[in-house]
């Protein structure tokens, strides 16, 4: 059975064998000015001539992605529907508000426990950036890493309409949308993007687009 429960480390999740938190200091080696600009996720959001771009990250999770952009000067809005999932979060940006280390990316970060479609169409306002990391409906394989995100997989399911995720997204109208892939997985929505960026394990589609 899989539950949350209160611990001094934070709030968790478990299924009395392995257990999951959000944690954004382990996070902390990777947040040096050079090493985000690095980061293949900043590269592929980064809007040319805009410090501060609006992101939307509409499949939040545990808020990790959202975190780095937040470090690298992003003011993001996180959407996650799955009520437990978004409890974890909210306890992991508590947490991080009272670091020094933490602090200033988290400030730069909203959570919305809601809907991600819903909330995309009726944003008050315009996101520069949408980003995309549905959940891919298929095996992976069981290092422990993986094994421990399998507690998340039981509580939410895999996208199950990827045209109306991309729809919502696009209808946002913002420059670009980014999406996270497995490296070697098809397009979403087999919606074919303008350039990608490939990193050992992962791929960011980028899809940019002129403001209406």
């Amino acid at each position: 059975m899989v539950e949350l429960v209160e611990t001094p480390e934070g709030l968790t999740l478990t299924d009395g064998e392995m257990s999951i938190r959000g944690d954004f200091s382990r996070l902390l080696p990777r947040l040096g000015a050079s090493k985000l600009g690095r980061e293949l996720l900043v590269k592929a959001a980064k809007i040319k001539g805009n410090p501060a771009p609006l992101a939307v990250d509409a499949t939040a999770g545990l808020g990790e992605d959202s975190f780095l952009l937040a470090a690298a000067g992003f003011e993001v809005t996180l959407f996650e529907r799955n009520a437990t999932i978004a409890a974890l979060l909210e306890d992991a940006m508590k947490r991080a508000e009272l670091d020094p280390a933490l602090s200033g990316p988290v400030s730069r970060m909203k959570l919305v426990p809601d809907d991600s479609v819903e909330g995309l169409r009726s944003l008050s306002t315009t996101p520069d950036i949408v980003f995309l990391d549905p959940m891919f409906p298929e095996k992976r394989k069981s290092s422990s890493v993986k094994k421990k995100l399998q507690l998340l997989q039981q509580l939410e399911e895999p996208c199950d309409d990827e045209r109306e995720l991309f729809e919502a997204a696009k209808n946002a109208n913002p420059l670009k949308i980014v999406v996270k892939r497995p490296l070697k997985g098809p397009f979403l929505a087999n919606e074919k993007p303008s350039h990608s960026l490939s990193g050992k394990a992962v791929r960011y589609d980028c899809y940019a687009f002129a403001r209406r």
